[in-house]
């Protein structure tokens, strides 16, 4: 009887060996098929130089650049950030998450392909900080209301401007499900006429629950900088997204070629995982998007198509590159499934859904 028990004990054990090791494939397995070999963070500081005379029209790249030296733990937080995104994406489509922007070897959400993710139409409620040395700082509710309408038309799909892509990218053109709803207007006068790119505006006047709400901050900037936003895994105590007045907006206190409000679709991109569309490097650096061409530079003003770069066309209409306000018109599916990825269960802005 002893020898019998013995028996059955060692082939359970057995057994259980076998299943703990087959556990431990399918997690390697698992962690194999999503492919990071491409990621990155620190860039080039080719996003702060500008030929069109704006000093940089956005410095969200390099605001990171210092970030991550200023927090050691940054990187491993945005590298498991994108982990996440990755398997997300790739979860719904069944495959792996291989191949960015391009055709580069390497991760990314595979692009093209829509993703079914069950999240529904995504509303974002945003508070908006103004902050005024003079009465044309002190933009009026009619100006915030524009900039809503444009963020609400943009990442919809709903702007007129839709209508000008090229045969070449209308296929990948998307509405990405993600709307805005102002939560409420917080006006500050100071006598301070210039912020930079250091979040001092942030620390004099801070966010407004960050981890439910997209902060705003409409100040001077300075240096002909247009705005910048923070990447999901930064501190709360610095999240959300700074604009200049003058290119907040389409009414108002607007200045042109800057007047049509994409610079906060673009750094609304920025604050929901997207990078810049050239990746911030040269050919073989990209963005994590395959449905978004590759490209070494940004482009500026209004090119005409095509405009060619790493032996494909630059999606210059693209919202993440630097065009004039009027010659962008939009989103793909690949940067769709990497904003929506973010508002997944346990992501990193999936708090704003509660």
């Amino acid at each position: 009887m002893k020898r019998v028990l013995l028996s059955i004990a060692i082939v359970a054990g057995l057994l259980i060996g076998c299943q703990d090791e087959d556990t431990k494939n399918n997690d390697l397995s698992q962690q194999e098929a999503i492919d990071m070999s491409d990621f990155y963070v620190q860039t080039e500081e080719l996003s702060a130089r500008s030929t069109d005379g704006t000093g940089g029209k956005c410095q969200s790249m390099k605001v990171l650049n210092r970030q991550l030296k200023e927090n050691p733990g940054l990187y491993k937080k945005m590298y498991d950030i994108e982990y996440n995104t990755r398997k997300f994406i790739a979860g719904k489509k069944g495959g792996n998450g291989n191949g960015n922007g391009g055709g580069n070897n390497g991760g990314g959400d595979g692009g093209g392909t829509p993703v079914t993710d069950n999240l529904g139409i995504i509303n974002i409620p945003v508070y908006v900080h103004v902050v005024y040395s003079n009465s044309n700082e002190n933009i009026s509710d009619a100006q915030i209301s524009s900039q809503m309408r444009v963020l609400n038309d943009d990442f919809r799909m709903q702007n007129s401007d839709a209508n000008n892509t090229p045969a070449e990218f209308a296929g990948v053109a998307a509405d990405s499900e993600i709307t805005f709803t102002l939560a409420g207007t917080f006006r500050y006068a100071d006598s301070r006429t210039s912020w930079g790119t250091n979040d001092a505006v942030k620390s004099a006047y801070p966010p407004v629950t960050p981890q439910t709400h997209l902060n705003i901050w409409v100040c001077n900037i300075g240096g002909g900088i247009l705005g910048y936003a923070q990447f999901p895994g930064g501190n709360l105590a610095t999240d959300g997204v700074v604009c200049a007045p003058q290119y907040f907006g389409t009414t108002g206190f607007v200045q042109a070629p800057f007047n049509g409000g994409r610079t906060m679709t673009h750094e609304v991109g920025h604050y929901l995982n997207l990078r810049h569309i050239w990746g911030d490097g040269r050919c073989r650096q990209d963005d994590f998007v395959s449905d978004t061409p590759s490209s070494d530079r940004p482009n500026y003003g209004c090119p005409t198509y095509p405009t060619a770069h790493c032996r494909s066309n630059d999606m210059t209409m693209n919202y993440m590159d630097y065009t004039d306000d009027a010659c962008m018109s939009l989103f793909t599916e690949g940067q769709k499934a990497r904003m929506r990825a973010v508002f997944q269960p346990g992501a990193a802005r999936a708090s704003i859904l509660n």
